[in-house]
């Protein structure tokens, strides 16, 4: 019983977040299966739940959207982007912290195998594609000050330069991304992106 009770206090939040990670972990692998097997539009928050043998106030407690149970919370990708970016020393080139900033995102993704399922749903997926493109959108305006700030932009006002690259960056990975999936997966994905990035900076 003392071991018991050593157990259940001594590292509560360790046990409570490994549960938490099993729970989370096994959704979204549910959902991702059926993602792939039938297609995101036609799969259900009800089915997924069913599947995975929880209910669905239990999914919404670890997924807020839909969305998120495709590849996570895609906030939680925006922050590691820019807390990546703005971590790097000063004297860090944009390009070179812009790549970070990829590669640290995509080391988001659980597996190889996983990641290459949700690029493809969110490549062949009309409204995931469009929510992506929202979201892009808003972490580009998030990283615009940092870009800025390693570009040497004057204060007060917007550098299109710091937009142009910002926007380059993420053609790049979506350019890439798309190669990626159309190769089934083979090579580096971040190989890929530096390829892409090297024809557009010539």
């Amino acid at each position: 019983m003392k071991q018991e009770a050593r157990t259940a206090t001594g590292a509560p939040a360790t046990l409570w977040d490994r549960t938490r990670q099993l729970a989370s972990r096994e959704i979204l692998e549910t959902a991702l299966r059926l993602f792939t097997e039938q297609g995101y539009d036609e799969t259900t928050i009800a089915q997924i739940a069913r599947e995975a043998g929880v209910s669905q106030r239990t999914l919404f407690r670890y997924f807020g959207t839909k969305e998120d149970l495709l590849g996570g919370d895609q906030n939680r990708f925006g922050q590691v982007l820019t807390d990546t970016i703005g971590e790097l020393p000063a004297d860090v080139g944009v390009w070179e912290a812009l790549r970070a900033g990829v590669a640290a995102v995509l080391a988001l993704h659980d597996s190889r195998e996983q990641a290459l399922e949700r690029f493809r749903l969110l490549h062949t997926t009309a409204s995931l594609r469009a929510g992506w493109l929202e979201k892009r959108l808003r972490f580009q305006e998030d990283l615009l000050p940092l870009v800025e700030a390693r570009m040497g932009a004057a204060a007060g006002g917007t550098d299109p330069r710091a937009r142009a690259v910002i926007a380059t960056a993420f053609a790049c990975l979506d350019a890439a991304s798309m190669a990626w999936v159309d190769n089934g997966g083979e090579g580096d994905i971040m190989d890929l992106y530096d390829e892409c990035l090297a024809a557009v900076r010539g």
